[in-house]
């Protein structure tokens, strides 16, 4: 959970201690003195230490500090199994409860698991709640990656959902071409040709889902099974 802490305005106390964003100690002084100093570099006046006393507050980014904060927080995330249970005839406007359910859980790190129950004759036409379980899993394309095609389990079909990687800010910024050493001297001339040349051409383990479901259930239960 992010910790939410005062800053500026909301620091309201007669003397703070003042550290500046390099570690510096400035000293003892009011909120207001920290506040002028901290707009002056265009950054906040942040209370990291409320229980101290005095009370310690340092000059930052808040914004920035917030940010790394939370990717701390997600990178402790435990992923956990959620598991989204189907009936051959649940109808369009569940299915879409379901979809944001698992678009949910998929955003949050979390993987999704489908299963589609299937009860007597259903089990003639599995093909068509396969194909089914794919059209369903291509609407989170852009948020899970199929851990691989849905199987025959347990009287029913089953397919897992992986939360997709959303890639570093350094990985996703494009790395900027070579640059070539110009020549020297009479060696100019000649290689200018040869420059113009190179333009363009350059499932953890979980517990078995249960045999048997109960059939006023089956179609809007939603489970989550958490992995270790």
């Amino acid at each position: 959970m992010e910790e939410r802490r005062r800053i500026n305005h909301q620091i309201r106390i007669a003397q703070v201690m003042v550290i500046d964003e390099d570690g510096t100690q400035l000293g003892l002084m009011s909120p207001e003195e920290g506040r002028r100093i901290a707009q002056g570099k265009g950054l906040d006046l942040v209370e990291v230490a409320p229980n101290a006393r005095p009370p310690v507050c340092r000059i930052m980014d808040y914004g920035r500090f917030r940010y790394e904060q939370r990717k701390r927080t997600k990178k402790q995330h435990q992923t956990q199994t959620k598991i989204i249970k189907l009936r051959p005839k649940t109808d369009p406007h569940d299915l879409e409860t379901k979809l944001r359910h698992a678009r949910r859980f998929l955003e949050g790190g979390d993987r999704v698991r489908f299963v589609v129950r299937m009860r007597g004759r259903e089990r003639a036409v599995t093909d068509r709640w396969i194909t089914q379980l794919n059209e369903l899993t291509a609407q989170l394309e852009d948020v899970g990656v199929m851990a691989g095609r849905p199987q025959l389990e347990g009287g029913g079909v089953t397919t897992t959902v992986e939360p997709k990687k959303i890639p570093t800010e350094a990985a996703a910024k494009p790395k900027p071409p070579p640059k070539s050493r110009p020549p020297k001297g009479d060696k100019a001339a000649a290689a200018a040709p040869a420059a113009e040349a190179l333009d363009d051409d350059d499932l953890d383990d979980e517990d078995d889902l249960d045999d048997d479901l109960d059939d006023d259930d089956a179609e809007d239960s939603i489970e989550a099974e958490a992995e270790g």
